[in-house]
């Protein structure tokens, strides 16, 4: 009941509208009561085919307001009204929301009828918790990817960025970590998604069991720029809900990449400078905005972060990868060559980094990962020489032992898509492929 008088108190007592003046590409303007309209402000455009557009106020311009569509502008005209909304930009998540499909509004796609709504509002562009009322993360999370679980340790309420180019098998680690994780509740932002691979991963990559205690938020790249910025702000509102509950949440969004390429070309419609690649520069404003949302809540509750980037021509210094690893915490880099010689998830241990590390790892195991990445990277240093041929054996024990746990390693980092291993399943594994060598000795 205190939601639906809630919803009650929003509606608005006058409608207020203006007219419809231009069209600019993927921009309306709109002229009319000014004084009522701000940055975010909610307006309908009626086309009188019968037909609404929702928009979103981004600019003004002299006396008119600027506008971006949630939808296709056709039939849209001069003179069209433009109805302006008093209500806040929100969304009221509840637990009947598990095991949901819905787009960037908030509506359900999935066909299983309508969606219960919550008890309270979560603003899609919440401000992230105070920084001083924030607790510490909590104790190391369950990843169910042996990589990721011996050498690049996550915690509870971490953000971390997946950073790899098209085709390496971002998706598929996704995938891999949705469906194993030891969370409480998963919320997933498809962002830019194909539209072929959505049934794809809610099929096959999810399954039924994982969709359970999942929400799932798309927003195809057929879709405007708005609806895909707007996927990834709901992602994270939905997220907020379930940590105010006191649960362990574990948002993955794929990807932020396609998050910063909507919001460019919303600032290049509003008429913003473009920057580095075209970029404008709201896009490395919002994304800390968006990003630091994720992490441990005030109370027990936590987001737990896992971000894709999909970094431009396999450049991992591009202005998108280098502003998201400037702010996450920690970030997983995959590489094209690691791919391409059959090992997946193609993680690149040596250039990957946990910043939760050394304190999130098993004290016990501590010296069992450092030892395993020095003979890594004594392999990674010779591995020129090593396939040409010009290495001699017997030259270095070092490099000797590096050779004859480079096989070992490598199977131990590659993990089928069906396959889970625990935390501690991984160290013993690793444990006992360095005991192997020492035995050898």
């Amino acid at each position: 009941m205190k939601a639906l008088a809630e919803q009650i108190d929003e509606l608005d007592g006058v409608e207020m509208y203006g007219r419809v003046v231009g069209v600019r590409g993927l921009m309306v303007e709109v002229a009319g009561p000014i004084h009522a309209m701000s940055v975010g402000s909610k307006v309908s455009i009626e086309t009188g085919q019968g037909r609404t557009i929702p928009g979103e106020v981004v600019g003004f311009a002299g006396n008119n307001a600027l506008l971006m569509p949630f939808g296709a502008l056709e039939g849209v005209r001069r003179g069209c009204r433009a109805i302006v909304s008093a209500a806040a930009a929100a969304v009221r998540p509840s637990d009947g929301w598990l095991g949901r499909v819905v787009n960037a509004m908030g509506e359900p796609i999935d066909g299983k009828g309508p969606l219960p709504a919550g008890p309270s509002p979560y603003a899609y562009r919440n401000a992230p918790p105070p920084a001083h009322a924030r607790k510490r993360v909590g104790e190391p999370l369950d990843l169910g990817v042996r990589a990721l679980n011996t050498f690049l340790t996550c915690c509870r309420g971490q953000r971390m960025g997946i950073f790899a180019g098209s085709g390496v098998g971002k998706s598929v680690l996704l995938s891999m970590l949705a469906k194993n994780v030891e969370a409480d509740v998963s919320v997933i932002g498809l962002i830019g998604e194909r539209g072929r691979e959505v049934q794809e991963f809610l099929q096959e990559d999810l399954g039924e069991e994982g969709l359970k205690r999942s929400v799932v938020v798309v927003a195809t790249s057929d879709e405007p720029a708005l609806m895909r910025r707007q996927a990834a702000y709901l992602t994270l509102a939905i997220a907020e809900y379930f940590r105010d509950e006191g649960r362990d949440v574990l948002a993955l969004m794929d990807s932020v990449t396609r998050f910063a390429m909507a919001q460019r070309e919303i600032g290049l419609s509003a008429g913003e400078p473009p920057t580095a690649k075209g970029y404008t520069p709201t896009v490395f404003s919002e994304l800390p905005r968006l990003l630091e949302r994720a992490g441990p809540g005030p109370d027990a509750g936590t987001i737990t972060g896992l971000f894709t980037v999909l970094v431009d021509g396999d450049d991992h210094n591009e202005p998108i990868a280098d502003a998201v690893r400037g702010i996450l915490d920690g970030h997983v880099v995959m590489q094209r060559a690691i791919a391409e010689r059959g090992r997946y998830p193609a993680i690149n241990i040596l250039k990957s980094v946990s910043r939760t590390m050394p304190r999130s790892a098993d004290p016990e195991f501590l010296p069992v990962i450092t030892r395993a990445k020095q003979i890594m990277a004594t392999y990674a240093d010779m591995e020129e020489l090593i396939r040409l041929g010009a290495y001699r054996p017997g030259s270095s024990a070092e490099v000797d032992e590096a050779i004859r746990l480079h096989g070992p390693l490598e199977a131990f980092l590659g993990q089928r898509k069906d396959e889970a291993t625990t935390l501690s399943e991984g160290y013993q594994q690793l444990a006992s492929i360095l005991t192997v060598l020492e035995t050898e000795k």
